[in-house]
């Protein structure tokens, strides 16, 4: 896969970067408010132009799959399976929270959490190294959801020290205050298209299948599905 184009719409921003040749080429981060059925498609058409390249010259496609915004999931999948379908190219789906890992400098044990709402945060941790062979992410907890204040346990086994990474980091520090917890840098806690990119590419070329096997990751129920369960006297899995 020599060119990707990765998407991340995951969160409010609405990020499309260029990874060419293991290299990161172009990447936009928009916050304006607008939706991001209304910036994505232009932000695509911005980052080919100014790279000098067209939709041909795409091998492949990435996108954030999940967990995050329901809305934002659907759009950006939406768009990743329309610009594939069109061009005949391969896409992959990854972990919005391995993401974050691969979007910003950062080494150690990290945390990434995405604020769910009503105090509860999507989570993972990793282990992150880097070095002259580039980034090694290892995978230490798979993405699940819960009470920000209930990490504290796996907070306790992650060996030294901890960085927060993603739009709920703040949210479990303020669960953690005692705790020496690092906060990453806020323009560097909301997602990023190029560590979707790099994510893809590290996953291998198995990662990449064809436009009508993408699926988003979403790990919970809807807040509708959860309301109704709630009046039926229903489980997650009766649901």
């Amino acid at each position: 896969m020599n060119t990707v184009l990765g998407l991340d719409s995951a969160g409010k921003t609405a990020g499309v970067a260029l990874v060419r040749s293991g290299a990161l080429v172009y990447e936009a981060v928009l916050s304006t408010g607008l939706t991001h059925s209304e910036t994505l498609l232009p932000l695509c058409r911005d980052a080919l132009a100014a790279a000098g390249l067209g939709p041909d010259d795409v091998d492949a496609y990435a996108v954030a799959a999940g967990p995050g915004s329901f809305t934002g999931l659907r759009i950006g999948l939406a768009t990743v399976k329309g610009l594939a379908l069109a061009g005949k190219k391969p896409c992959a789906g990854v972990s919005t929270l391995e993401a974050l890992c691969w979007g910003v400098p950062v080494w150690g044990n990290v945390l990434c959490a995405l604020d769910a709402r009503r105090g509860e945060v999507y989570w993972a941790a990793f282990r992150v190294a880097q070095g002259p062979a580039g980034t090694q992410v290892q995978r230490l907890y798979e993405d699940q959801s819960g009470p920000a204040a209930a990490l504290g346990t796996v907070l306790d086994k992650l060996q030294g020290p901890v960085t927060l990474l993603g739009d709920g980091a703040a949210l479990v520090a303020a669960a953690f205050p005692a705790r020496a917890l690092r906060l990453g840098p806020v323009h560097f806690r909301t997602g990023r298209a190029a560590g979707v990119c790099f994510a893809a590419l590290a996953a291998g070329p198995g990662a990449f299948v064809p436009a009508e096997r993408l699926a988003p990751l979403y790990h919970r129920l809807s807040q509708a599905q959860r309301e109704r369960a709630a009046r039926l006297g229903l489980s997650p899995e009766q649901v």
